[in-house]
């Protein structure tokens, strides 16, 4: 990075300094997550669906849909892709028989668990890179980031984001 665009770095705007860091780095945990996922052939979105399956147990296609923020045909394809693997089964559900529940099998329980594995490696390789004595700080700093962008979009849209924080991605209860 040359003078000038250190200069303009140190300039910018924080909110435009946020949401370009904030971009970059979703971008590049998106990237990353994407090659070191399908090189063990699942995609993204598989992973994701078995990694909700894997901490929520079996549900509802459409209750999937939702805590996944995706539609009902882009799940329905997923979801096919998996069964045909042998990952995940729909079974009816004890309460109500016309119901159909999404649930892992086995084999889909190693999947998830071989995923999460390799996304905490991925993880821990970045950790490694901060300077010694930064890891609590930087971690401290992400999780008051997240507390704020809950605030932030509960303050603007009361509800609309409920379904991706109604679970544990960031370890702690919402």
């Amino acid at each position: 990075m040359n003078k000038t665009t250190t200069a303009h770095l140190h300039t910018e705007e924080p909110a435009s300094r946020l949401q370009r860091l904030v971009q970059a780095l979703v971008r590049r945990f998106a990237v990353a997550e994407r090659a070191e996922i399908s090189c063990c052939g699942t995609t993204v979105a598989q992973a994701t669906a078995l990694a909700a399956l894997s901490l929520g147990g079996p549900a509802r296609a459409g209750d999937l849909g939702r805590r996944l923020g995706i539609d009902a045909s882009t799940l329905s394809r997923n979801l096919d892709r998996l069964e045909a693997r042998g990952l995940v089964t729909r079974v009816a559900d004890s309460g109500d028989a016309r119901v159909r529940l999404v649930e892992l099998t086995v084999p889909g329980r190693d999947a998830a668990a071989a995923v999460a594995e390799q996304e905490e490696a991925f993880a821990r390789s970045i950790l490694d890179y901060l300077p010694d004595g930064e890891e609590a700080l930087v971690l401290t700093a992400l999780e008051r980031l997240l507390d704020a962008v809950r605030a932030a979009t509960t303050d603007c849209c009361p509800g609309v984001y409920d379904h991706l924080f109604n679970r544990q991605e960031d370890g702690r209860q919402s």
